[in-house]
C-alpha cells in the first residue's frame, strides 16, 4: 500500500481508539448526577470577577440574584478595575430586581504574579469568609442561572460527597461562526478531559469549567485557592488540579441550567478567546506544540485529504479509508451539535474547524514569543519565567 493509504489507516484507528477508549468522550450525556435534597440547606457565597462587564450584567446577574436558595447565600461581585461602570451597573441591578443580597467592592491592582481574574476571585473570596460558608460559587459575570441552579449544584455536591461540581456552561450559538466554531470547543475539551474520568475517584484526569465550579469552602483552604494557582492562565484546570492534588474529589459536566451570555459574532472574537491561552494549554513546550500541531492534522485532516486523493488518484483503498475515518469523526461530533440545538451540517466540516484551531493554537505560540504572553480583558502577561514567585 502507498504511504497516503497507510497514513489514513493510522488515522482510521487513531478514530476507533478515540471513539472506544478515551472515556466515550463524545457522549453528551454526562449532567448533573443523582441528588438529594439535604435536611439542612449549607450557607453558599456567590463570588463573580467582573471586569467591564456592563454589556452582559443585565443578562445575567439578575438570573443569580433571583436564585431560589433554600439556605442562607450571598453574592459578592469583585469589580476588578472597570471603567464601563460595571460596578455601580451591578448596585443598580440590585436595587431594581432585589433577590439575593450583593456586596460590590474592588481589590485594585494585582501585584506581580497573578494572572487573569484569579486576584478579583482571591478579593472575593476573602469577603465571603467573613460569613464562614460551607460552599464558594465561582462564576463568571457572563454566566446566566436557571432559578434552581444553585440548590441543584448544593443538592448534587452534598448527595455525591464532591468538593467540587462543575458545569460546562452552554455557550451562546447565534452567528454562523458560532456555530462552526463553539461546539466544536466543547467536544475539544471533552476529548482532552473525559468528563467521565474525571468524576473517578482515584483518576489522574483533572479539569473544571471556570464559568461555574460549586467548591466547598475547607477544600478552598486545604487547596489554597487561589493562591496556590495565582500564576495559571487557565484557571479553571488548575484549580481541579490543585483540589484533586489536596485529595478531593470533582465532578464536571454539561449544564442545562447554566448558559453564557456572551456573544462571539466574528471569527476574530473566537479567535481570540482561543488564542489566549492554547499554548499555555501546551505548557509553552515547542516539542507539544509541535506534537499537537502533527496530531490534529493526522487525526482531522488526513481523513478528507485521503478522500480527495483517492478520488484523484483513481485509489478505492486511499478513497474508502479516508471516508470511514471521516464518517467516525463526523458521527462522534453529532452529538455534541444535538446538545447545542443546532442543524447538523457543521459535523462534516469538523476538518475545517480543527483547521482553524491548529491556527488558532499556532498564533497562540507566536504571540508568546513576540513578548505579548496570554491576554485577558486588556491585561497582557509575558513569558511565565517573567513573571516573580512571591510565595
Amino acid at each position: 500500500m502507498s504511504a497516503i493509504v497507510w497514513t489514513a489507516v493510522v488515522s482510521l484507528a487513531a478514530w476507533c481508539w478515540l471513539l472506544l477508549c478515551q472515556g466515550f468522550f463524545w457522549r453528551t450525556d454526562v449532567r448533573l448526577p443523582p441528588r438529594r435534597e439535604p435536611a439542612v440547606w449549607p450557607s453558599v457565597c456567590v463570588v463573580v470577577p467582573a471586569r467591564d462587564e456592563a454589556d452582559v450584567l443585565p443578562a445575567s446577574l439578575p438570573s443569580l440574584l433571583a436564585q431560589d436558595y433554600p439556605g442562607r447565600a450571598e453574592v459578592f461581585l469583585v469589580d476588578d478595575g472597570s471603567t464601563d461602570g460595571t460596578g455601580e451597573l451591578a448596585r443598580e441591578l440590585s436595587r431594581r430586581h432585589g433577590g439575593l443580597p450583593l456586596t460590590v467592592d474592588s481589590p485594585g491592582e494585582p501585584p506581580a504574579g497573578w494572572t487573569g481574574k484569579l486576584w478579583a476571585v482571591r478579593h472575593g473570596i476573602g469577603l465571603a469568609r467573613a460569613r464562614d460558608p460551607e460552599y464558594l460559587l465561582l462564576t463568571d459575570a457572563d454566566i446566566a442561572h436557571a432559578p434552581d441552579s444553585l440548590r441543584e449544584l448544593v443538592a448534587a455536591a452534598r448527595t455525591g460527597g464532591f468538593d467540587v461540581v462543575s458545569q460546562m456552561a452552554r455557550l451562546r450559538v447565534e452567528s454562523l461562526w458560532e456555530r462552526l466554531v463553539v461546539p466544536a470547543f466543547v467536544y475539544f475539551f471533552a476529548q482532552l478531559y473525559p468528563f467521565r474520568r474525571i468524576g473517578l475517584r482515584g483518576a489522574r484526569t483533572a479539569a473544571a469549567a471556570g464559568g461555574c465550579v460549586l467548591l466547598r469552602a475547607d477544600m478552598a483552604d486545604k487547596a489554597r485557592i487561589p493562591d496556590s494557582i495565582r500564576h495559571a492562565v487557565i484557571d479553571d484546570v488548575a484549580l481541579a488540579r490543585a483540589v484533586k492534588a489536596a485529595g478531593g474529589h470533582i465532578w464536571l459536566g454539561l449544564a442545562d441550567l447554566v448558559d453564557s451570555v456572551r456573544p462571539y459574532p466574528r471569527l476574530h472574537d473566537l479567535w481570540r478567546m482561543v488564542s489566549r491561552s492554547a499554548y499555555a494549554q501546551l505548557r509553552h513546550n515547542p516539542l507539544l506544540l509541535l506534537g499537537t500541531v502533527a496530531g490534529l492534522a493526522l487525526v482531522y485532516l488526513v481523513p478528507p485529504a485521503a478522500v480527495v486523493a483517492g478520488a484523484v488518484t483513481g485509489s478505492a483503498a486511499t478513497a474508502v479509508v479516508g471516508a470511514a475515518a471521516w464518517g467516525v469523526m463526523t458521527g462522534t461530533y453529532v452529538p455534541m451539535l444535538r446538545y447545542y440545538r443546532q442543524p447538523l451540517w457543521p459535523a462534516p466540516l469538523l476538518p475545517f474547524t480543527a483547521f482553524l484551531y491548529l491556527l488558532m493554537t499556532a498564533d497562540s505560540a507566536v504571540q508568546h514569543y513576540r513578548g505579548r504572553g496570554a491576554a485577558w480583558k486588556g491585561r497582557t502577561y509575558a513569558r511565565p519565567d517573567a513573571v516573580p514567585d512571591e510565595s
